[in-house]
């Protein structure tokens, strides 16, 4: 009785082993392939096209930023009454217009900083001098700290200005410049030299959209893309593919360690093996 529930469970085990099986299956998709590049850029080469990706973006933000100053300097302008407005008697223009040129400033900061860190990315900063290497990545934040804080201050040291009306402009003002500076922030900056390490990988996979590219073509990331392309890391890098796919470089990094344990297991086993011979001759 007891032989037969235990070959029931086995069988139940083994349907539901095979079903799991079927469904992991039925979800692999069948890639499709189109080579890219043949040969590997040198690392003169590789840099100076990362240059040439990231540059539009570079320019992009550098002419938001200055029109996002520009916004500013309209609004200190507005506040202290050299510029005036008067839409209504009852709602003074002067107050519509410097909160209408804070919000542009804040979205010409927070657009130009997204397309700053773009460009890093493309083409990143040598990590060797830290000081640098956190200005390059952290540019959009000073930005935003030049876009809001000297209206902060004037409209501080403005005397002709009611109470009320400072703190209505100092708290937009502060609102404006945390948003901006947060958004402004590379939480997760690559180097140059990360980069140029990547660019060793022989084989890799990436997709037409998106910025990174994969050691596995059967990484999860890349389930639901029928059409993928391949070659080098450097090629991968040079069509604006940031970085290494995460969870591709803790696979990888978890089967280097799983092979380093495998062959230190199979040393060890080696130089056990003879003591234990010798022994048994001993006997």
């Amino acid at each position: 009785m007891a032989q037969d529930k235990n070959t029931a469970a086995q069988e139940a085990a083994r349907k539901a082993l095979e079903a799991a099986q079927a469904k992991k299956a039925k979800k692999k998709v069948e890639h499709t392939y189109t080579q890219v590049g043949q040969q590997s850029a040198s690392k003169e080469e590789l840099l100076a096209a990362t240059r040439k990706n990231a540059l539009p973006y570079r320019i992009g933000a550098i002419i938001l930023w200055i029109l996002a100053i520009v916004c500013e300097v309209l609004a200190i302008l507005v506040f202290v009454h050299k510029i005036e407005f008067s839409f209504t008697v009852e709602n003074p223009g002067y107050t519509i217009a410097w909160i209408v040129l804070l919000v542009l400033d804040l979205a010409f900061v927070i657009i130009g900083s997204q397309l700053w860190k773009k460009a890093n990315h493309l083409d990143p900063a040598s990590a060797k001098n830290k000081l640098r290497f956190w200005l390059h990545n952290n540019l959009g934040v000073i930005i935003a700290i030049i876009a809001f804080a000297p209206f902060i201050i004037i409209v501080l040291l403005d005397k002709n200005a009611s109470k009320q009306s400072k703190i209505i402009a100092v708290v937009v003002a502060v609102v404006a410049l945390a948003i901006g500076g947060l958004t402004s922030v590379d939480w997760n900056p690559i180097s140059q030299e990360e980069m140029l390490e990547n660019a060793n990988i022989d084989t890799v996979y990436w997709t037409a959209s998106g910025t990174v590219f994969h050691a596995y073509d059967d990484c999860s990331h890349l389930n639901n893309t029928l059409e993928l392309m391949t070659g080098t890391a450097t090629t991968a890098i040079e069509n604006g593919k940031t970085r290494l796919c995460k969870t591709c470089e803790a696979r990888a990094a978890r089967e280097a360690e799983e092979s380093l344990v495998s062959v230190v297991s199979d040393k060890m086993d080696q130089e056990t093996a003879p003591s234990e011979s010798e022994g048994g001759s001993q006997e």
